[in-house]
């Protein structure tokens, strides 16, 4: 069970840290977390394919976390229609809307799906590459989920919980994903010390949790609920009595020399498990190493 930080940053434009994504690998099953601008990107740099990809889960729909979800979908059935299985795609109401309005048949790649699935020319690509006519239209397993759901695949185990963020304009939710290698807890966008992550989380062995800003230099309280601070952080991390923290969609406030120290020296004076300053293509396995003498 292996943890890969495709996007660690902010909706804010940065060259250094691509939107919300995430990798797990559990067996044979890829695993997508959040599809962020420019996750993709980094997935492809991390040495996968789309059709690698095997399940998708969204968190919430904020444009930092699926707006790379369009290039997911029509990459992976471009390159895979007719070798790989449908995608299996997990999201809060209203996803299968959403993914609908991409891909359905007045969706906004309709244009494109039907040149593709009718045209000569991508019939013949298609055919080259393997494919046997008719080329069928992408068509994803969509399944909208919601707080208390729990999904049971061969070897993992998924259960829903719900954090502090954009609600009630967004469903935010957020996903523990529980294998015999271990367990993850992603807590999506979730802000402040949120009783439901803590619970969600307890005893989980890595929880990957937003560490937006530097405690008290919010503009408001209904803020630093949203959106979470790292004294915070380190305060439901602490509660949950989780191994490891992975600090994530950070702002170029914090991400800087002496005040990433600072963050973790404060949080390790709360948080007694380790610590984990994200950073993209960072890749962590979910149980920590063995620390091994030198000879």
């Amino acid at each position: 069970m292996k943890l890969t930080l495709l996007g660690t940053g902010t909706p804010a434009p940065s060259l250094k840290r691509m939107g919300s994504g995430y990798v797990l690998e559990i067996g044979d099953d890829i695993i997508v977390i959040d599809h962020g601008p420019g996750a993709h990107h980094r997935f492809l740099e991390s040495g996968r394919l789309s059709t690698d990809i095997t399940h998708c889960f969204i968190s919430h729909l904020h444009y930092d976390h699926f707006i790379d979800l369009p290039r997911l979908l029509m990459t992976r059935w471009d390159q895979g229609s007719g070798k790989v299985a449908e995608l299996e795609i997990f999201g809060p109401e209203p996803i299968g809307r959403t993914i609908e309005s991409m891909i359905g048949q007045d969706g906004i790649f309709a244009s494109d799906i039907a040149a593709r699935t009718q045209h000569e020319m991508s019939l013949e690509i298609f055919k080259a590459r393997g494919g046997e006519y008719p080329r069928k239209p992408p068509a994803p397993v969509v399944t909208e989920v919601g707080l208390g759901d729990v999904i049971e695949k061969d070897n993992w185990r998924v259960t829903v919980g719900s954090g502090w963020h954009a609600q009630p304009y967004l469903n935010c939710l957020a996903y523990r994903f529980d294998s015999d290698d271990g367990s993850v807890c992603y807590t999506g966008d979730s802000g402040g010390v949120c009783p439901g992550i803590i619970e969600l989380a307890r005893g989980c062995d890595l929880l990957i949790h937003m560490n937006h800003y530097f405690s008290g230099t919010e503009p408001g309280e209904i803020y630093r609920r949203s959106c979470g601070n790292h004294i915070d952080t380190a305060q439901v991390a602490q509660q949950a009595g989780v191994r490891t923290v992975v600090l994530t969609h950070m702002t170029e406030q914090i991400d800087q020399p002496r005040v990433r120290e600072r963050i973790i020296r404060e949080m390790s004076q709360i948080f007694e498990g380790h610590i984990v300053w994200g950073e993209d293509l960072l890749q962590i396995p979910v149980l920590p190493p063995e620390m091994l003498r030198i000879d």
